[in-house]
C-alpha cells in the first residue's frame, strides 16, 4: 500500500457512531476513497444509551436511510430481540416500527456491513485538528500528528466534543462512560466562525438481570407476525425473540427524589447544557410533574447473552447511593444491583442554522456536520443526517451536484429544513407531527419515495434496485387485476360480504372500490370467490391498501404540494443584502441576513418571518426578474 494511498482521501469522516458509519458508507457506496477515522474500532456502531431503534417518528428515519442504501434497517434486523408497530390501531400516517436490540449483535453488524465497503478504510485514532486553508478543509491532523488529506470532511463527534460526564457532583471529562472526551477537537472547533453552544443528555443505571423479581410484572410481547425493517429484510433474519417488562415508580420514589434534589448537577446548577425535552431525567419528571403518582419504567433486555437491564424511564444524574434508593423503591427491583451508574453527559454542538441544506457548512467549504453536533438527538436522526452528509461530502469531492430532499419527499427533509431554519434551542428529536405531509411520508412508501432517486445518485445496488422495481410492478399488476374484479349484487360473494362484515350490496363494485371501505383489508379479500390467489408480497398488499383507502386524502394533499412548491422552490441568492429590499421591517433583515435562507419556502420557515414578509420578498423578485428579461 503506497504513502500517497494512506495519506490522501477524497472524504474523511470523523467519529464512528450512528453518523459516521452511516457517512462512511455513503461515501464509499457512490465511489469515493473513504477513510473513517474513530478513537475505538470496538465501539462502531455502538448503541450509547437505549439499546433500541425505531419508535414514533424515528422508524421513518430508519426506512427512509434503508430506502437510500443505508445501513441501520439491515443491521436492526439482524440484532433485534423484540419488534412491534407502535400506533397500529391508528391510521398508516403515525404508525411506527420499534426495535429492542442486540447491544454486541447490532455492533457486529455494523461492522459487517462496513467491512463490505470496498472503498472504506477504517483507522483507530483520535483527530485533534482540522486542516483549513482559506476557509476551505483539506485535511485533518491526528493526536500522533499524523495528516490526512481530503476535498471533504464530515465531522460526527456525537457527545466527545468538550464532553463531561456528571453523577451527582462530581464530573469528570469523557465522551460517554469509558471513553474520553475530544478536548483538542473541541477548542480548536471554538477557534473557527462557528457558534458554538452545550446541551446535555442523560442515561439510567443498569441493573443486574438475575437480581430482579419479575413475578407480578406485566409482560410485553413483540408483534406477531413479527415486523422488519429493511426493504431488503425477512423475518427469517431476526434473532430469538425474547420480551420486555413494564413496572413504574411510586410515592416513595418521588420522595427519596425530592429529599435529593440539592445532590442534582441538574438542580444546582452544574448543568448548563439543556436536555431532551421528550427524554426527562426521572428528577426532572418529578420536578415537572409534581401531581403525578406513578412514571412507567420499562425494563429493557440490552441483549441475548448480557445480563444488564436498561431500566427505561429514570435516566438520571443522581450520586450512585441514591440511585441504589431509587431502584431499590421500585417493584420488582427491591433486591436489585446496580451494575453502572446512570450519568448525565454536556458535549459542545454548533448550531445548524450555519449549515447548508446539503449539511456542509456555511463557513467552510467542503466541511459537513452530522450528528448530535448538530443539537439532534437519537441514533436515527444522528445516521440519517450522516447518510446525507456523507453523500453530499462525495458529491462535492467529485465536483458533483449536491442533492437533499425536501420536506414533501422525506421525514429527512423535515428534519434538516427544521434544523438549517429554526435552529436548536434544545436537543431535536424527530416526531410524525413535525410533517406537514406525513400521510404521503408513511413508513411503507419510503422506498417508493427514495429508491429511484438513490439508484441515480449510485446509494443503492442492483439487487435492491431490482427488488424495488419487482415491488412497483406488483403493485401496478395488482392494482389492474383487483379493479377488472367486480362482484354483483346477490351473488355469492355478495352473501359472503354481507355475513362477514355486514356489508349489504346495492350496484356492482370492483374489489379495488372495495378496499376503501374501512372494514375491508387486502387480508380479507382471500374471503372472495372471485379474488382467488393474491399476492404475496406483503410490503406491495399493504401499499395497494393504504393508497386506495386514503386515495382522497393522498390526493387533495399531493395538490396542497404542488401548491406549495410554486413558491417553495424559487431560490433567494446567498448573497441578498436584504437591508436594500424596501418595506421590510427591521426583524425581518437581520434574520434573513443572518439564516441566508436558499429558497421562499426555507425562508418563510424562520420564526418571526410573517406571510407580508414573504410578500414583499416575492414582489421584489418578480422586479428583478423583469428588470433582468424585459430591459
Amino acid at each position: 500500500m503506497s504513502k500517497s494511498y494512506l495519506k490522501n482521501f477524497d472524504v474523511i469522516v470523523i467519529g464512528g457512531g450512528h453518523a459516521g458509519t452511516e457517512a462512511a458508507a455513503a461515501s464509499a457506496r457512490v465511489g469515493c476513497k473513504t477513510l473513517l477515522l474513530t478513537q475505538k474500532i470496538t465501539d462502531i456502531g455502538v448503541l450509547s444509551c437505549n439499546p433500541a431503534i425505531g419508535g414514533i417518528g424515528k422508524s421513518h428515519l430508519v426506512k427512509e436511510i434503508d430506502a437510500l442504501g443505508g445501513l441501520m434497517a439491515r443491521a436492526i434486523d439482524y440484532s433485534g430481540i423484540q419488534f412491534r408497530v407502535l400506533n397500529s390501531k391508528k391510521g398508516p400516517a403515525v404508525r411506527s416500527t420499534r426495535a429492542q436490540a442486540d447491544r454486541i449483535l447490532y455492533c457486529q453488524n455494523i461492522k459487517k456491513l462496513l467491512k463490505k465497503e470496498l472503498n472504506l478504510l477504517i483507522l483507530e485514532t483520535e483527530v485533534k485538528d482540522l486542516i483549513v486553508k482559506n476557509y476551505q478543509v483539506i485535511g485533518v491532523l491526528t493526536q500522533s500528528n499524523m495528516s490526512f488529506y481530503s476535498r471533504s470532511v464530515v465531522l460526527s463527534t456525537g457527545t466527545f466534543l468538550g464532553g463531561k460526564i456528571h453523577i451527582g457532583l462530581e464530573s469528570y471529562s469523557a465522551g460517554r462512560k469509558g471513553e474520553k472526551a475530544s478536548i483538542d477537537l473541541a477548542l480548536r472547533l471554538r477557534d473557527l466562525p462557528f457558534r458554538v453552544d452545550r446541551l446535555k443528555t442523560g442515561t439510567p443505571p443498569r441493573i443486574d438481570i438475575n437480581t430482579i423479581n419479575f413475578e407480578n410484572l406485566f409482560v410485553q410481547h413483540g408483534d406477531v407476525p413479527t415486523p422488519v425493517f429493511s426493504f431488503m429484510g425477512d423475518i427469517s433474519n431476526h434473532p430469538l425473540q425474547i420480551p420486555c417488562f413494564l413496572t413504574h415508580t411510586n410515592e416513595k420514589t418521588h420522595e427519596i427524589i425530592r429529599k435529593n434534589l440539592h445532590k442534582s448537577p441538574l438542580y444546582t446548577g452544574i448543568i448548563k447544557g439543556v436536555g431532551p425535552r421528550y427524554c426527562p431525567s426521572i428528577e426532572d419528571k418529578i420536578v415537572r410533574f409534581p401531581d403525578r403518582k406513578s412514571h412507567q419504567i420499562f425494563l429493557e433486555p440490552e441483549g441475548l447473552t448480557s445480563i444488564e437491564i436498561y431500566p427505561n424511564g429514570i435516566s438520571t444524574s443522581l450520586p450512585l447511593d441514591v440511585q441504589k434508593e431509587i431502584v431499590s423503591s421500585v417493584k420488582g427491583l427491591e433486591k436489585s444491583k446496580i451494575i453502572t451508574p446512570g450519568y448525565a453527559v454536556e458535549y459542545d454542538f454548533f448550531d445548524p442554522k450555519d449549515l447548508n441544506l446539503t449539511l456542509e457548512s456555511k463557513w467552510i467549504k467542503g466541511l459537513f456536520l452530522a450528528g448530535q453536533i448538530n443539537g439532534t438527538t437519537g441514533y436515527e436522526e444522528a445516521a440519517s443526517q450522516g447518510l446525507l452528509a456523507g453523500l453530499n461530502a462525495a458529491l462535492s469531492a467529485k465536483d458533483c451536484k449536491q442533492w437533499f430532499p425536501r420536506r414533501d419527499q422525506a421525514y429527512l427533509g423535515v428534519l434538516i429544513d427544521d434544523l438549517t431554519t429554526q435552529g436548536a434551542n434544545e436537543p431535536y428529536r424527530m416526531f410524525t407531527s413535525r410533517s406537514e405531509y406525513r400521510l404521503t411520508l408513511r413508513e411503507d412508501n419510503a422506498d417508493l419515495r427514495l429508491t429511484e432517486i438513490a439508484y441515480k445518485l449510485g446509494l443503492v445496488d442492483n439487487p435492491r434496485w431490482i427488488r424495488y422495481n419487482e415491488k412497483v410492478l406488483n403493485i401496478s399488476n395488482e392494482k389492474n387485476r383487483l379493479k377488472k374484479i367486480k362482484i354483483y349484487p346477490k351473488s355469492s360473494d355478495s352473501t359472503i360480504l354481507n355475513q362477514l362484515f355486514n356489508i349489504v350490496l346495492t350496484k356492482e363494485i370492483n374489489i379495488l372500490n372495495l378496499l376503501k371501505r374501512p372494514e375491508i383489508t387486502y387480508e380479507n379479500l382471500k374471503y372472495l370467490k372471485n379474488f382467488k390467489v393474491g399476492i404475496s408480497d406483503l410490503e406491495a398488499a399493504g401499499q395497494i391498501e393504504n393508497e386506495i383507502k386514503y386515495e382522497g386524502y393522498i390526493k387533495r394533499q399531493l395538490e396542497e404540494i404542488n401548491r406549495h412548491l410554486k413558491n417553495e422552490n424559487t431560490p433567494l441568492l446567498p448573497t441578498y443584502d436584504y437591508n436594500k429590499i424596501k418595506g421590510l421591517s427591521h426583524e425581518a433583515v437581520l434574520k434573513l441576513n443572518d439564516y441566508k435562507p436558499v429558497s421562499v419556502g426555507q425562508a418563510s420557515r424562520i420564526s418571526g418571518i410573517t406571510p407580508a414578509t414573504i410578500s414583499i420578498l416575492l414582489i421584489h423578485l418578480k422586479k428583478e426578474y423583469y428588470k433582468n428579461h424585459l430591459s
